[in-house]
């Protein structure tokens, strides 16, 4: 018993079998990756180098079982040869080609050139607050505002056909308004008048007793053909002060309005009316104030007129056209001795300030002719077309 005691301490027992986990058992086990212990000291140096085992790593496939690529022949798909340009890496082959980018400036813009203004539309038309010639008050001004108020625009009248036949033959009449102080004297051919002013006749509008255009008679959207209006009147002397109306203390204007219309106004001052003024030689649209500039003022001996031209659009006006009262091509026009002087689209934008536009003017009123006077001036009047200087027809 002592005898195997020593021997196991001496190491002399060869026929033991080693222990789990000691060295020996270590040094017969079948691991072939394992080292002894000294040989994996960090400190020590190792006494030969590391060979890799034979072979290749575990689960590592050989290069030899797979084939080696090959690039198809030509140039990959979407290579431009010619220039050398690739498509991006990793686009498909239907990638579209598209040439590297220039970048060359733009050409250079002067923008101190100044464009061509005579292709661009003419600049609306700028109103006047008050005219150079006015002797109207802002009281007269607001008490006609209040009888326009008061008294609406009457309907077109169903005028008799002997009646219409003798407006065409210029056998039209003239009314003297309360305001008008002077003569208003018939000549022997039909359509023709004289007139003569007092110089303290005030504001006056003369009107016909019949309209120059009827609705249901003259209507383009009656009728499918175009109407025109027009009448003359040629000055024969004015007040004192000078060869103009504009340097004389009087004025005469001419014009057309719809009825009612408060004579104690110049016509284009109100509601429903136009006219051209002789004495600034602007032009009124429902316009209270100051006018636009039109033409020049009137002189003794010039024959001056005004026309209307209503006619079916060509192309047919559209529902906003229809709501806001476009219905008809307007063509205003001004004369002097027998040449067309001006023109104007009846239809066009007028100022803010004349409340209503052209409400009356459109062609869906009776429309009369009128001629407005202040002061001292004598002229003839001429409704019939053989009397005319100018032909419109």
């Amino acid at each position: 018993m002592f005898k195997k005691f020593k021997d196991k301490i001496e190491g002399n027992d060869s026929s033991s079998t080693p222990s789990y986990g000691t060295d020996e058992h270590n040094q017969h086990s079948s691991n072939t990756y394992y080292a002894p212990p000294e040989e994996q000291q960090h400190n020590s140096m190792p006494t030969e180098k590391y060979q890799a085992p034979p072979g290749p790593p575990p689960n590592y496939a050989s290069s030899s079982s797979k084939p080696e690529f090959t690039a198809p022949p030509g140039p990959p798909p979407g290579h431009d040869s010619a220039s050398g340009h690739a498509p991006p890496p990793g686009s498909p082959p239907s990638y579209p080609q598209q040439p590297p980018p220039s970048w060359d400036p733009p050409p250079y813009h002067d923008w101190t050139v100044i464009p061509d203004t005579a292709l661009l539309p003419p600049p609306p038309s700028m109103g006047y607050d008050n005219s150079p010639t006015a002797n109207a008050s802002a009281e007269d001004g607001d008490r006609a505002l209040a009888w326009t108020n008061a008294n609406p625009l009457w309907p077109p009248q169903n005028l008799q056909p002997s009646t219409h036949a003798a407006i065409q033959n210029g056998q039209l009449a003239l009314l003297k308004p309360p305001s008008y102080l002077g003569d208003l004297l018939p000549q022997p051919q039909a359509g023709h008048w004289r007139c003569r002013t007092d110089a303290k006749c005030r504001d006056s509008s003369i009107l016909t007793n019949l309209p120059m255009y009827n609705v249901i008679w003259d209507s383009p959207l009656n009728t499918q053909r175009s109407k025109t209006i027009y009448f003359e009147l040629k000055i024969t002397g004015i007040g004192r002060g000078g060869f103009s109306l504009e340097e004389a203390d009087a004025g005469i204007a001419i014009g057309f309005v719809a009825p009612p219309y408060p004579t104690f106004r110049l016509p284009g001052w109100e509601r429903a009316s136009i006219g051209v003024h002789g004495d600034d030689g602007r032009k009124y649209v429902n316009d209270p104030w100051g006018g636009v500039d039109f033409t020049t003022a009137f002189k003794p001996g010039e024959t001056v007129g005004i026309g209307m031209t209503f006619s079916v659009p060509r192309n047919p006006p559209s529902y906003e056209q229809s709501q806001q009262g476009t219905m008809l091509n307007i063509g205003v026009f001004f004369t002097r001795n027998g040449v067309k002087e001006g023109d104007w689209d009846g239809n066009e934008e007028l100022d803010v300030r004349s409340e209503g536009g052209n409400t009356g003017l459109r062609g869906e009123s009776d429309l009369f002719p009128a001629v407005g006077v202040f002061g001292g001036v004598g002229f003839d009047i001429f409704f019939h077309p053989s009397q005319w200087l100018y032909k419109p027809y």
